[in-house]
């Protein structure tokens, strides 16, 4: 059989790529042909329209909205999660193709999905989803515009702590007119200021960039406009981030019911350009600035107050709860409510905060404790490899890169192959990093880079310090659980072969 696929993940790095390569070895394990087309950061070479064309069927691995999607339109597909085919590929491609050979049945056409090929009638389709409903069609959403806002975070984060790191931190009184008038190439002042001025008109973008892709994920290009501008105002009227997320929804909805509505033909071309954006703009706007912004702003501010109020026991606990997080599905869903979490707390609190701010403690907690599991199970590999396969030691040399670079997927290949006794030390260790880096009050502005933004970081010893304990609790735990279901396996084995024994032997 032939088959394309998408494969996409919120932040497009890891999974996007993990999925298409074991699709890709699934099928050539089984002599079947597939061509992936991943959306990832890097960007994404469009399937070829004849590859396309020639499909038995269509697997979607995605946690965000598939770009294109009316490309497919006809085929059987297969609607899952990025994670699917990591954990499972095989049973992934068995899904498509028992929905390919479905799709050869009349009575299993899906009305409504079908394209109508060259006039002719409606394509037969096949929907097999491994996940669905409501909720997952809201994370999707959601992520699709955490997704685009991670690349803002990134740059203006780090930006802004280089400045800081440069310039001091009594660079967050500098204004544009000291580097427009007169920039001076041999003062660290100077490098500093523009340093900290850029990060900052990066780190404005975070909360319209939300809003306008999650509009857009839900309307389409229609939703960019009104999405954008309820981000905007959320920022105006001081509602901040959780403004942006309900700014989304609303603009997308608006959109969406908007180029639903039934219009005579001379009109239809303009809505989507005019008409569309011009009124979910207002009706957006309407709604934030009279009746939405208010109790908005007095949640953020109410959440804000919380964050900055949290001490001693406190902290700690919340410390060890994103550590949790982080580590749980290891870049998956709940992983990135925990670093949006984080990473909302660098936006609400503004780039002038002062540098012992509670929200840089969690961002440090998060980046830590998001590190841990690759570079734990790294270390379990290199001090007990007879644990492991050939396959995991490979995989942990290369989990040592990743885990310093804060990239949590590494430990994915280890969890899918024994996730009952890799999955709880990853926790473990996770949630004592988490909680050390708060007990330590380590802080941190930039909110990526891993290890190489070891200067930028506050207290960078005890952050290093509270990295290297997880770390060794994560590999002391996978190794401890992993021997125990060795010597459970040998005695279940030892058992067998001493009922199957001739009597007197």
């Amino acid at each position: 059989m032939r088959f394309v696929a998408i494969t996409s993940c919120p932040t497009g790095i890891a999974h996007t790529y993990m999925a298409a390569e074991a699709l890709e070895q699934a099928a050539r394990a089984a002599g079947h042909e597939m061509h992936v087309e991943t959306q990832g950061a890097a960007g994404s070479a469009p399937l070829d329209p004849e590859v396309i064309a020639a499909a038995d069927a269509v697997i979607y691995a995605a946690d965000l909205e598939v770009r294109d999607r009316d490309r497919f339109a006809g085929k059987p597909f297969v609607d899952v999660g990025v994670k699917a085919p990591i954990n499972d590929a095989a049973a992934v491609l068995a899904a498509a193709a028992e929905a390919a050979e479905n799709a050869a049945v009349p009575s299993a056409t899906d009305a409504g999905t079908g394209a109508v090929p060259d006039g002719g009638a409606p394509a037969p389709v096949t929907k097999v989803t491994a996940h669905g409903g409501a909720a997952t069609r809201v994370r999707q959403w959601l992520m699709t515009g955490v997704s685009y806002m991670i690349p803002f975070v990134a740059a203006g984060g780090i930006l802004i702590a280089l400045g800081f790191m440069v310039g001091g931190y009594q660079i967050n009184t500098a204004q544009p007119d000291e580097i427009v008038n007169g920039f001076d190439v041999t003062s660290a002042h100077a490098w500093g200021a523009l340093l900290y001025l850029t990060g900052s008109a990066v780190f404005a973008f975070l909360v319209p960039v939300l809003a306008g892709f999650i509009a857009f994920a839900i309307a389409d290009r229609p939703g960019l406009v009104p999405g954008f501008l309820g981000g905007a105002v959320s920022v105006t009227v001081g509602a901040g981030f959780l403004g942006g997320l309900v700014a989304g929804f609303l603009a997308g909805f608006l959109a969406l019911g908007l180029t639903r509505l039934p219009v005579p033909a001379a009109v239809r071309g303009v809505m989507p350009v005019v008409v569309t954006p011009l009124v979910a703009s207002f009706g957006t706007g309407l709604a934030m600035f009279v009746v939405l912004g208010r109790p908005l702003r007095a949640l953020m501010e109410a959440l804000n107050g919380w964050l900055g109020s949290l001490s001693g026991s406190s902290l700690v606990l919340l410390g060890a709860l994103v550590g949790l997080m982080m580590a749980v599905d290891m870049g998956g869903p709940v992983n990135k409510v925990a670093y949006t979490f984080a990473t909302a707390g660098l936006a609400a609190v503004g780039a002038s905060a002062d540098s012992g701010a509670v929200e840089f403690t969690i961002m440090a907690a998060a980046m830590a404790a998001g590190m841990t599991p690759p570079l734990g199970l790294a270390l379990a590999t290199l001090v007990r490899p007879r644990l492991f396969t050939p396959g995991e030691i490979q995989n942990g040399k290369a989990a040592w890169l990743l885990g310093a670079s804060f990239i949590t997927e590494g430990a994915i290949p280890f969890a899918a192959a024994d996730p009952l006794r890799v999955i709880p030390a990853l926790v473990a260790g996770s949630g004592v990093t988490g909680a050390l880096v708060a007990v330590f009050g380590a802080t941190l502005r930039a909110p990526h880079g891993g290890i190489w933004v070891t200067p930028l970081i506050g207290d960078p010893l005890l952050f290093l310090l509270a990295l290297l304990i997880g770390t060794a609790v994560t590999a002391l735990g996978v190794c401890l659980l992993k021997s125990l279901g060795r010597r459970a396996a040998t005695a279940s084995a030892d058992a067998r072969s001493e009922s199957a024994a001739p009597a007197g032997v």
